[in-house]
């Protein structure tokens, strides 16, 4: 399965590359401010959510504006992925329906479209950690591993939701409701460890993959700390068996697809 998996890459590489630009221009090209959606999205929801906690909940986080921006950049990569992985094959029923191409290749295509608009708003974080005046360490190339555990862990999750939401229409209902409670159990614009209390807040970011790299992310970023490997190597050990799951699963009824949609 996994060589074939390899050789499905290799050979739809070029096509993953291409149907990624044209994505990423297509979703600006009727827009006045064009490519700068793509960084003004990010800061103006960051901007939204540092006035709520710091006005409305007081919040009193060091680097708050920082502090935000790194969990809504992870935050917006999961979930858009994930909400737009139940209707993928559904809205590319043209394509499925008339060329054979593996569905687990649309899926990577969206994801690479969300790599390029998370490498953005993680430019901006740069940006923002050089204005508040972040010390920075060796520590925050621990950032990349963190974010390549990410990915595979969102993929697995991706694929699995990918396949399910061929068969089950209200799939997209529960996943956005799914999505609406995960993003206040991880601790988006708030830090969980303090205003959640013991067990909860432990037991919060170890059981929520997200929660989890959030912390971390920011652990590495703004206080020079290094990453808890043991739990990051647990959750990369369980994303890696839900993306084995995914791809299996894809493989062996992606020719249903077809069939269901007609």
């Amino acid at each position: 399965m996994l060589k074939k998996f390899y050789k499905d890459i290799k050979k739809y590489f070029k096509y993953i590359l291409y149907s990624t630009k044209s994505q990423l221009k297509a979703e600006v090209t009727n827009s006045y401010l064009s490519w700068l959606w793509l960084f003004l999205e990010p800061i103006c929801f960051m901007l939204i959510y540092t006035f709520i906690a710091i006005v409305v909940f007081d919040s009193s986080v060091e680097y708050f504006p920082v502090f935000v921006f790194i969990g809504l950049t992870i935050w917006n990569f999961f979930s858009k992925t994930l909400t737009s992985s139940v209707k993928l094959v559904v809205s590319n029923r043209d394509t499925v329906t008339k060329v054979y191409i593996p569905k687990f290749v649309l899926l990577i295509v969206r994801m690479c479209v969300n790599t390029v608009k998370f490498s953005l708003s993680f430019l901006l974080v740069i940006i923002c950690m050089i204005i508040y005046q972040v010390p920075i360490s060796l520590n925050v190339l621990w950032f990349i591993p963190l974010f390549m555990i990410l990915f595979i862990i969102t993929f697995g999750f991706a694929s699995i939701f990918m396949h399910f939401g061929v068969f089950v229409q209200d799939l997209a209902n529960i996943t956005t409701i799914g999505l609406r409670l995960l993003f206040y159990a991880s601790g988006v614009f708030f830090a969980i460890e303090d205003r959640v209390p013991e067990p909860f807040n432990s037991l919060l970011i170890d059981l929520n993959p997200i929660a989890l790299i959030i912390t971390e992310c920011r652990d590495v970023l703004l206080y020079k700390m290094m990453p808890d490997f043991i739990l990051t190597g647990i959750w990369l050990l369980i994303g890696i068996i839900l993306c084995l799951i995914g791809i299996k699963t894809i493989y062996k009824y992606e020719n249903t697809y077809v069939k269901v949609m007609r």
